[in-house]
């Protein structure tokens, strides 16, 4: 659970009580998955982005609204993954300390700190396109590797593990490298994205017979490497009519 853009004032006026945002926005870049994580200074926090829905707004607009803020896009894939309500991840001292830092007077009663249940959302976004941009609580928003990652406040390592798993299983099915990769590829950088996502090696000559069995791909000319005969193809993903 993090802050947006005016959700600083005591009781939180304008927004539904108890219900937060949380979002794992995955990038592609360097032949590695990135994940868009906030930065808190002179706190040591780290968190994922996320936001509140407003009393007058959709679910689905709020989601929107807060990751256009986030990456300064609109038209990404955007998918709601799972609700985490447990009492366990419930605890106001992280939001605490990161208000504290801010100069923030930290009430007792302050609706920041009180209980959220927290709606996870997945996005996948095209590293080069996005610019991702702080909420007002957060100091910085950076791109981290996969494997990289800092320690998480509150259940967010948790948040990211089930957006990972969901990732997993529906990788073919929603032509997932179709949001993370440029318009054409090389078949080596499809693999090295399903490799990362699915944390394994694969065997590329039984990888590519697949990818090209499932009808998804248009092959077009090849890459120029000053050697034609070892010129690797480049593919892109047919789009649904």
């Amino acid at each position: 659970m993090t802050t947006a853009t005016d959700e600083t004032s005591p009781q939180g006026q304008g927004f539904l009580p108890g219900l937060a945002l949380d979002f794992v926005i995955f990038g592609f870049h360097d032949q590695e998955l990135k994940i868009l994580i906030l930065e808190y200074e002179n706190t040591d926090l780290f968190a994922l982005p996320g936001g509140f829905v407003r009393e007058k707004e959709d679910l689905e607009s709020a989601a929107r609204r807060v990751l256009a803020q986030r990456t300064g896009l609109t038209d990404i894939y955007l998918e709601q993954f799972h609700t985490f309500g447990s009492m366990q991840r419930y605890d106001p001292a992280p939001l605490a300390q990161i208000m504290q830092a801010k100069g923030h007077a930290v009430q007792p009663d302050h609706w920041l700190l009180r209980r959220f249940v927290t709606v996870g959302y997945y996005a996948l976004v095209d590293f080069t396109r996005a610019v991702p941009q702080p909420d007002a609580m957060a100091d910085r928003c950076a791109w981290y590797e996969l494997n990289q990652l800092p320690s998480l406040m509150l259940d967010h390592e948790s948040i990211v593990a089930k957006a990972l798993e969901t990732l997993r299983e529906t990788l073919d099915r929603k032509l997932i490298g179709f949001n993370l990769l440029e318009e054409s590829f090389t078949m080596h950088t499809l693999q090295r994205l399903y490799e990362t996502v699915l944390g394994e090696k694969l065997n590329r000559s039984s990888f590519q017979r697949r990818m090209l069995s499932l009808g998804i791909l248009q092959r077009l000319e090849k890459t120029y490497t000053g050697k034609a005969h070892k010129a690797p193809y480049l593919y892109r993903f047919i789009q649904p009519e």
